[in-house]
């Protein structure tokens, strides 16, 4: 028998079937040094393959029977593949959402969870997603996105982008001298008093002291009662001027859906959650930041919405932020045009906690966009 090329000679095994009587002949591959050098890297590669599937089924949880919490564990895992998927999938999960485009501008829903900007820990934003974005608008030599203003990562909703950066510039003067009207939608934890109204205190970001030192933004008054007086105090310089209007859509004795028509100034850090929970005490339903200003803990529930939600206290820290910019009017940006309406209806675990708490979407004429460009829910 000839050698094989590789140097390494054949070699021939013989074995019987006892049931069939029958003899076969193996013929084995000949071995080359190369492959039998792999062998023993793909096997360990294999072995630890196979103990990190182990470890997972270990550590996965079961799923659990309630809708609720099955909702919330979803989001959850949501939240967490957010954070590992390529700007690619997410450019396509992007234009799916499209809620207006034109030679302008590009209009977007944005989703829960997801950062508009890069920094620590972020391993995935809306910057990283807008030059793919644009390529499958407008083809492989399109240009980059341009950011037009900001969300918190938590929150949901309409969000302006632009083609070209004089664009962006211009609708971010419109901004910042306050000639675009934004509306946010926000479930709360319990039901503001009065039910519609103004809050005009100042913002300040101080530093909590405790065991897990952090910052968070705080109210700072310009008056303050004493002795039954309302007297005027001297506000620090730090303090931003803040005024946020709000008014009730729809209520039960332990939470609200409340409107939030923001002609308010853009740019301060946490305004309306800053002024629902500590100026209207009505904390946002899912802010774990902002419930508690002694420390950073999950936010607590009364048992009544518990009950309604469907969910223990121990599984609150999973609850999302509900608060959606539903709709933002931008004034034309060349004359002789309209102004451009545009509504994003809520997510789908917004609507599904309205219908837990037993709260009631706004009718067309509440919310005034018959005539809005809008999208579906999330």
């Amino acid at each position: 028998m000839a050698a094989p090329s590789c140097g390494a000679p054949g070699f021939w095994v013989r074995g019987s079937w006892q049931r069939l009587g029958n003899l076969f002949t193996f013929v084995s591959k000949p071995l080359c040094s190369a492959a039998a050098a792999s062998r023993p890297l793909d096997a360990q590669r294999l072995a630890e393959r196979l103990r990190a599937q182990k470890q997972e089924q270990k550590t996965k949880k079961p799923v659990p029977t309630n809708p609720v919490q099955r909702r919330v564990q979803e989001l959850l895992r949501f939240t967490e593949q957010l954070q590992r998927v390529h700007p690619n999938v997410l450019a396509k999960a992007l234009r799916r959402g499209l809620v207006h485009q034109d030679k302008d501008l590009v209009v977007i829903n944005k989703p829960y969870g997801l950062p508009v900007h890069g920094g620590p820990g972020v391993r995935l934003c809306i910057s990283d997603a807008l030059p793919v974005l644009a390529k499958m608008l407008h083809g492989h030599k399109a240009e980059p996105l341009h950011l037009c203003h900001r969300l918190d990562k938590e929150t949901t909703g309409v969000m302006v982008l632009a083609w070209e950066k004089e664009v962006a510039h211009q609708v971010q003067e419109l901004f910042r001298t306050r000639q675009v009207t934004k509306k946010y939608w926000a479930i709360t934890t319990r039901v503001p008093v009065p039910s519609a109204g103004v809050v005009d205190i100042p913002i300040i970001e101080k530093e909590v002291q405790g065991q897990e030192r952090h910052h968070k933004m705080t109210l700072s008054p310009s008056y303050c009662m004493d002795n039954g007086k309302i007297v005027s105090v001297r506000t620090s310089r730090n303090a931003h001027l803040a005024v946020t209007q709000y008014r009730v859509l729809n209520s039960t004795l332990s939470s609200a859906l409340v409107e939030l028509p923001a002609y308010y100034r853009e740019g301060i850090k946490h305004q309306l959650r800053v002024h629902l929970s500590f100026g209207l005490d009505c904390p946002v339903l899912g802010d774990h930041k902002y419930s508690d200003w002694n420390r950073l803990a999950p936010q607590k529930l009364s048992a009544c919405t518990l009950k309604k939600m469907g969910l223990p206290q121990s599984k609150a820290r999973h609850i999302p932020l509900h608060l959606h910019a539903c709709q933002l009017t931008l004034p034309a940006l060349q004359p002789g045009k309209e102004d451009l309406n545009l509504v994003c209806k809520p997510p789908r675990y917004f609507v599904h906690s309205l219908h837990r708490l037993g709260l009631k979407m706004p009718s067309r004429d509440q919310n005034g966009d018959e005539e809005a460009t809008h999208s579906g829910a999330q």
